[in-house]
């Protein structure tokens, strides 16, 4: 469709016209403002009451360019390079999950739980952008927080993303799955994960700006052992948490009761399922001693 003219309201028109078919409606809302912030450092209320404001020709074409790359379903945040994590920015590539508010949800039981202890020991295991592991060190100042990831390149920006934040933690190159952990003698008070548990028989239900724009790595596991990394990650955890520490899990919602079965037959303690905002099963908890 073309532009009716330049006003801020027809550019709001145009925008939402032409992606209302990828994206429902108060996704598109999102998007619309969160580009326009980024971009032009317009504000929602601005948005909303500068409707008859005219925008020059060079902002018109950048939106129409930005129309043209979110067509292809590439994710806002990709484009962009950042996204808002419990009120921390976070780089963004092709090589890391983005970060999502059921994540959020994790951490925030992760510090309620927590916040009254001190000279916290705490891992992150698949970090990813590292947003968990970083948010925890600002919201629990006084912990030693690391991290592992198996993919070199997602390390990358997660150190970016720890010094950009001014907060310090030691990650590490280490594939969960495939290291003899003798050598590993740390031990912690919280042991947290959100790793791949989106089977490959799911892939048809994905949508597209996941499924061709985010690192299979992080997503996919293999349909006959979709709880491989709850497993191994709970066995590194019998004998890597401290008396009375904790694990934590974001877990496919599918398979939450699976879940807690699986710790429970390892003889972890107190194993709960909490459910997210949708009251979707998305997080188990469970205690060591």
């Amino acid at each position: 469709m073309k532009l009716a003219n330049n006003t801020l309201k027809s550019i709001c028109h145009y925008f939402k016209k032409e992606l209302e078919n990828i994206y429902d409606e108060s996704e598109l809302n999102q998007i619309l403002q969160i580009s326009f912030q980024h971009f032009f450092g317009w504000s929602r209320t601005e948005l909303v009451f500068n409707q008859d404001d005219l925008i020059s020709e060079e902002n018109v074409e950048k939106i129409i360019e930005l129309v043209t790359v979110l067509k292809t379903n590439k994710p806002l945040a990709q484009i962009i390079g950042e996204w808002e994590f419990y009120g921390l920015k976070f780089k963004v590539n092709e090589h890391t999950l983005i970060p999502r508010p059921e994540t959020e949800e994790l951490v925030h039981l992760i510090i309620n739980e927590n916040a009254s202890k001190s000279g916290l020991d705490i891992l992150d295991i698949g970090t990813g952008t590292g947003c968990i592991p970083i948010t925890l060190k600002k919201e629990l100042k006084e912990s030693c927080v690391r991290a592992f990831d198996v993919s070199e390149e997602a390390l990358k920006i997660a150190k970016n993303n720890s010094e950009l934040n001014k907060l310090e933690v030691q990650f590490q190159q280490i594939d969960i799955l495939h290291f003899e952990d003798s050598f590993l003698k740390q031990k912690y008070d919280v042991i947290v994960s959100n790793p791949p548990y989106i089977p490959e028989k799911e892939k048809q239900l994905m949508h597209k700006n996941v499924l061709d724009f985010e690192p299979d790595l992080a997503l996919f596991v293999e349909d006959n052992d979709s709880l491989v990394f709850y497993d191994r990650i709970s066995n590194f955890a019998l004998t890597h948490l401290k008396v009375d520490g904790k694990l934590y899990f974001e877990i496919n919602e599918n398979y939450g009761e699976a879940t807690k079965q699986l710790l429970i037959d390892k003889k972890f303690k107190n194993v709960n399922i909490v459910k997210d905002i949708n009251e979707k099963d998305r997080i188990v908890c469970c205690t060591l001693n």
